[in-house]
């Protein structure tokens, strides 16, 4: 597989993020605004060329498991060896936003060898909805292959078009199973308690809704739901407190970062930092306390694609940050303290759908596709 550009560093440049008060939201909420550049000290080498890749995970040997949005899941090497498509793989509904989705090892995968995989599933009468399934990997003989492939959660109810599925998958310290549901583009379902979409869910890790869920009692769907109100939400990930950190995409501004926590409404669409993409305006968080207000919102919009919080070594300053991809041509990292905000971002003149922290604490990104260029794994270290 040959790349279609050098090793060579990046022309990055590096920007400092002023943070002020957002006097259309909550006294809690930042929003960002324009930045300077300044020099990057950091590298990026290409490793690999992918197909519409969408999200990676770390097997415990260091090799990288990637899905592609147009249905495979791959297992590439740190070198940039490329396997061919594992087998076993369920069949996706490759359309707009559609298709494979999120990739995750099941906390005790070095004893059970269970994989976790998001994707947009396809149903009757051109519909369609996300859908997680749980299969074991196996490797013999230079192949993969997952085995006894189980889906244990789906959308409710598919819908047409090919928007907003979300499927974001994390496993919380205690071993729940999170997943973040979009709503679809449909807007009411975000406040809907007997559908799904526009949740953040809470599973065991057979799909079962644990009994101190807050929405117990009410239905099987409701049962599922940990908080309400979301529009698009791309990233989900742990600190290493334990707290359930979220981004999502606004609509015409308003892109959110937003601390999940039991129960809670996050307001969408009664409520927004962005407005309608006809023009038409949404009230904003300040006009309804009863909601939460995200703790970043920004403006102009970022495009958050998925969300980690590093850990590492090899960039002492960023420890404990969320280090945020951005569909916009962005990695952003932002502080987590008592009042979360932006506090430098990298125009990297390319779309980033995952960041993730490889083993030695380098950072390696999917680039995703667009009109046929890009598609890459890199990796990031620094100069």
């Amino acid at each position: 597989m040959t790349l279609r550009r050098t090793a060579t560093a990046f022309s990055l440049a590096l920007v400092l993020i002023g943070c002020g008060s957002d006097s259309t939201a909550s006294q809690a909420a930042t929003e960002q605004t324009a930045p300077d550049p300044i020099d990057p000290n950091f590298r990026i080498t290409p490793v690999a060329e992918l197909d519409y890749p969408w999200a990676m995970t770390f097997l415990p040997d260091g090799r990288m498991l990637v899905t592609e949005k147009t249905g495979a899941l791959r297992i590439v090497t740190q070198a940039g060896k490329v396997s061919a498509p594992v087998a076993g793989v369920p069949k996706v509904a490759y359309a707009g936003q559609g298709g494979m989705g999120d990739v995750v090892l099941h906390p005790r995968f070095a004893e059970n060898g269970l994989v976790y995989l998001s994707y947009a599933e396809p149903g009757g009468r051109d519909m369609q909805g996300a859908a997680v399934a749980r299969a074991k990997l196996v490797e013999a003989g230079g192949a993969a292959r997952l085995e006894g492939l189980e889906v244990i959660w789906r959308q409710d109810p598919k819908l047409h078009g090919t928007g907003h599925y979300s499927h974001r998958i994390a496993f919380a310290p205690d071993g729940h199973l999170f997943i973040s549901s979009g709503e679809r583009q449909e807007f009411s379902p975000a406040q809907d308690m007997k559908q799904n979409l526009g949740k953040i869910i809470r599973l065991t890790d057979d799909g079962k809704a644990p009994a101190d869920n807050p929405f117990q009692g009410k239905g099987a769907i409701t049962a599922q739901i940990w908080s309400l109100g979301h529009r698009n939400p791309l990233g989900l990930a742990f600190d290493a407190s334990g707290r359930l950190w979220e981004t999502e995409m606004g609509p015409r501004g308003g892109d959110e970062l937003n601390l999940i926590e039991k129960g809670v409404n996050y307001g969408y669409p009664i409520v927004s930092e962005g407005d309608n993409y006809d023009g038409t305006p949404i009230p904003r968080h300040a006009t309804r306390p009863q909601f939460r207000a995200p703790l970043i919102a920004w403006n102009p919009v970022i495009s958050p694609a998925n969300l980690m919080i590093y850990t590492g070594d090899l960039f002492p300053a960023w420890k404990g940050s969320a280090i945020i991809g951005g569909l916009s041509g962005y990695m952003v990292r932002a502080s987590l303290g008592d009042a979360p905000r932006e506090v430098e971002r990298f125009t990297m003149n390319m779309r980033i759908r995952e960041v993730e922290q490889g083993p030695d604490g380098a950072v390696w990104l999917l680039e995703d596709e667009l009109e046929g260029q890009g598609g890459r794994l890199l990796k990031l270290t620094p100069s």
